[in-house]
């Protein structure tokens, strides 16, 4: 059975969704605030996240900061596009606007977690000719391993995952902090730094590039060199 957790103060929503989902043969779990939500992450970890933004205790931007793993569906009356952005941007995987058809949202949730499900089966990334395997989080460079610290690794991990994508240092900072709390802004450019020298010494390429008062990249081919 799939667990969601649905992080919603309004009760009336939070009772409708909860019926729905049962329904479909999904688990639930509650958490009536942002601080309330923190705390159920922390005891259990669910298939899938339902996240409303206006909560007490903690906001819902900041409560997803703290999601690791679990798709999570933004479902908030806030219909601003630069928020959505931010929020996807952020590790949000949809964007829903209440009031919504319960009917899409359930169609959503099936696609998200049939997506979790294939990308958890076969969470290999390659760019280039490196080889990054989150089961064994181990990372080769054509086929040589090359040992990374573990915020070297979440680091690579995540550029990797957006390879197309400008990283800006406060957004990598978020996304790796549940992994690498010691990681901060005055340290990060020197384990970027270690990053592209160990793996440097491998192939002779480099693999990301500065951009210059916004964040990371990885390189395009013709900057490798």
């Amino acid at each position: 059975m799939k667990n969601i957790l649905i992080i919603d103060d309004d009760i009336y929503i939070g009772d409708m969704l909860e019926e729905s989902l049962s329904r479909e043969g999904y688990g639930v779990l509650r958490a009536y605030s942002g601080t309330e939500a923190l705390y159920v992450l922390g005891e259990s970890k669910p298939d899938l996240v339902l996240l409303d933004l206006m909560l007490p205790g903690l906001k819902g931007e900041d409560v997803l900061m703290h999601i690791k793993g679990s798709p999570v569906i933004v479902v908030s009356a806030k219909t601003d596009i630069d928020n959505k952005v931010a929020l996807l941007l952020g590790g949000a995987v949809d964007y829903v606007t209440k009031p919504f058809d319960m009917k899409e949202l359930l169609a959503r949730i099936s696609a998200h977690l049939r997506g979790a499900s294939n990308h958890a089966d076969n969470m290999v990334l390659k760019y280039d000719d490196i080889t990054l395997d989150a089961d064994g989080r181990s990372v080769s460079v054509g086929g040589t391993c090359v040992k990374l610290t573990r915020t070297e690794y979440a680091i690579l991990k995540l550029l990797m995952q957006n390879p197309e994508q400008v990283i800006t240092k406060s957004l990598l900072l978020e996304r790796i902090s549940g992994e690498t709390p010691d990681c901060t802004d005055n340290s990060l450019k020197m384990h970027i730094s270690n990053i592209r020298g160990k793996l440097r010494k491998v192939s002779g390429k480099n693999y990301i590039e500065a951009v210059w008062g916004i964040g990371f990249k990885m390189c395009n081919e013709s900057d490798k060199l």
